[in-house]
């Protein structure tokens, strides 16, 4: 779709001033550090079965709530944080959610011996693909997304499945689901 701007950008990008602006400046970027991956993966699976802008209106408190994903600061939380943490109205408040988030901190803590949660995510980048021309050809999974779901779980991680897992690949830049003549479309390259 052509912005105001004069800009192409996908159709999910185009009009609403915050999702332009997550599309514009960060969807699809790479990311760096355990804590912007820790922060991707949780947002990701508070998301599921709501709306991304919902999540981008909650950023902010989900970052506070969660001490910016420090993972150390997380995997200690005990039930007196999921106490608070249900009754934060600034967070979505599920209960499996939470703790999953707290089971994906301690997890990803775990994994620092055998490189880290980025290098680990970023062991399922799929080849290249070829820009995807309309929102139908975008996918909703891979096999890499499943790979990768399947290798979290084994590795104590919770709420983490293919499309979930998928929805993060194209977040943090693994993949890149620009169509085709957005202007966006290999800003991970």
């Amino acid at each position: 779709m052509l912005g105001d701007d004069g800009l192409a950008r996908c159709p999910w990008g185009a009009g609403d001033p915050v999702m332009q602006a997550y599309h514009d400046t960060e969807w699809g970027l790479r990311v760096h550090g355990e804590a912007a991956h820790l922060e991707r993966l949780t947002l990701e699976a508070f998301q599921s079965g709501l709306s991304w802008r919902t999540i981008l209106d909650k950023r902010e408190r989900f970052r506070a709530a969660f001490a910016g994903f420090d993972a150390d600061v997380v995997a200690a939380y005990g039930p007196a944080e999921v106490e608070r943490l249900m009754g934060d109205a600034g967070i979505v408040r599920n209960r499996r959610k939470v703790d999953a988030a707290i089971a994906n901190a301690r997890a990803t803590v775990a994994l620092r011996d055998s490189g880290g949660l980025e290098a680990f995510i970023w062991s399922f980048r799929p080849a290249p693909a070829p820009a995807p021309r309309t929102s139908a050809d975008v996918p909703t999974a891979s096999p890499e997304s499943l790979a990768l779901s399947k290798a979290l779980k084994k590795a104590g991680f919770a709420h983490v499945g293919p499309t979930t897992m998928y929805a993060l690949m194209e977040a943090v830049g693994l993949v890149d689901d620009h169509l085709e003549g957005c202007h966006r479309r290999g800003c991970a390259d």
